[in-house]
């Protein structure tokens, strides 16, 4: 169902968007959590570890595509604000055609290099043919992420996020239940984990292409109107390559930073694959909280009006650091049960290394509550030069401080580094978004 966010309460319209948007995103993360808690309890810390290892290259690839999406969801929810549906229809069209043809070029690439890529970032040789098999499954499956997420934005761009979330919950809970009958009671390992991955990824796709085709009639499209707009199409490069870019360098950072961590040993890398599961669903609230932002400032950019544009910065704000004081509770004084779930061995060194990033981690986690409300901000401002950016910096210092701290920390550096980088992420951003706002008069 579309939303109109141009009209109404500001701070209702904003929680009743990201709420749906969290609890989805918070189910696609139950994907890699379900792998990474099945396998390492059912497997071993080896094949956690090959997962783990696994993670960071099939997110750089994931979330390329991600980025794709959600920049050219910025267009559409301004030409839909603006009450322009013959040109949002164009932006769907060109934005699904273009996408489509990239994902399939990606697919061919990343199954070719799979290997030289996993041997780049030092992967000990015994857990290398695992890591390999589980991304080749992966990116096979690439084509079914991108159907959803161009969909799921098509459909958050008109502002329903609720539809999406439903497809998820089902496609999440039926990834758990073939994890379960792949890799605990068929001894298919790590290739089962991911075949389990990719099948839920196809059936939350193919659920969200039925329901658009019977529900909403916006988004039909006649044989004339599916067509490639080479002016959107390059447009929608400009947007798009931006946020890919901004997603892609995030990835590549915690690729980079995972290179850090695996000369470290085996447990410490088995660590770093369950606390990274951790983060994720820490920042996947604060992300979607932005992204509640990005479609509420599009659409009211888009319809000229400069008040509520003006307003919604500072709910939005006012909401993420509400987050971060329940969040902070939850990982500091949970954080022994949390690491109880990937590993059920309590002497196990990965439950004590976990434990002591999980309680720095959570006092860190205030300062990209605040970095996603500002990229948040600027991703609806239509300024993604700011984002790609910001996230250059953090992700550089993050990537700088690994290398020189986990030698002497181990994980605990790791969690440093993290911080480091957003102290350095907030100084770039907070004066220019300052100036931003101070220049638009918002």
């Amino acid at each position: 169902m579309a939303t109109d966010m141009t009209n109404g309460n500001i701070s209702k319209h904003l929680i009743k968007f990201a709420v749906p948007l969290i609890l989805g995103n918070i189910f696609q993360l139950t994907y890699n959590a379900a792998d990474s808690i099945i396998v390492g309890r059912f497997v071993g810390t080896d094949a956690l570890a090959a997962v783990g290892t696994a993670n960071p290259i099939m997110n750089i690839v994931i979330f390329f595509i991600v980025g794709i999406c959600m920049g050219a969801s910025v267009l559409m929810s301004e030409y839909f604000g603006a009450g322009n549906i013959k040109k949002f229809k164009r932006e769907v069209s060109t934005t699904f055609i273009a996408g489509f043809i990239f994902t399939i070029i990606m697919i061919i690439i990343c199954m070719i290099l799979t290997k030289p890529i996993l041997r780049l970032i030092n992967t000990p040789e015994k857990i290398l043919p695992d890591a390999a098999m589980f991304l080749r499954i992966i990116f096979f499956g690439l084509i079914f992420t991108f159907l959803y997420n161009i969909y799921s934005s098509t459909l958050r761009s008109i502002g329903d996020s609720k539809t999406p979330l439903i497809f998820l919950i089902i496609s999440s809970i039926l990834n758990v239940v073939m994890d379960i009958i792949f890799v605990v009671f068929f001894k298919w390992g790590v290739a089962g984990a991911g075949m389990a991955t990719v099948v839920a990824e196809m059936l939350s796709s193919v659920f969200c292409i039925v329901y658009v085709y019977k529900k909403i009639p916006i988004l039909h499209f006649k044989k004339n109107e599916f067509i490639l707009d080479k002016f959107l199409l390059r447009k929608t490069i400009n947007y798009s390559s931006a946020t890919a870019m901004q997603q892609t360098c995030l990835y590549v950072g915690k690729f980079l930073v995972q290179g850090a961590v695996n000369p470290l040993g085996i447990e410490a890398i088995a660590t770093f694959n369950a606390v990274n599961r951790v983060d994720d669903f820490a920042f996947t609230p604060q992300q979607s909280i932005a992204h509640g932002l990005t479609t509420f400032l599009a659409q009211n950019r888009g319809a000229k009006k400069k008040e509520r544009v003006k307003k919604v910065f500072v709910e939005g704000m006012k909401i993420e650091t509400i987050y971060w004081t329940i969040l902070v509770v939850v990982v500091y004084f949970g954080a022994h049960n949390i690491m109880n779930l990937f590993v059920p061995d309590k002497g196990s060194k990965v439950i004590e290394f976990g434990v002591k990033y999980l309680e720095l981690m959570a006092f860190f986690y205030l300062l990209p509550s605040w970095t996603n409300g500002i990229q948040g901000y600027f991703r609806g401002m239509g300024d993604f030069k700011v984002t790609l950016i910001s996230t250059f910096l953090q992700i550089s210092t993050r990537v700088i401080f690994s290398y020189l701290l986990a030698p002497r920390m181990e994980i605990v550096g790791i969690a440093v580094a993290c911080l480091l980088g957003w102290i350095v992420m907030l100084a770039y951003e907070v004066p220019v978004c300052i100036k931003h706002r101070r220049a638009y008069n918002v």
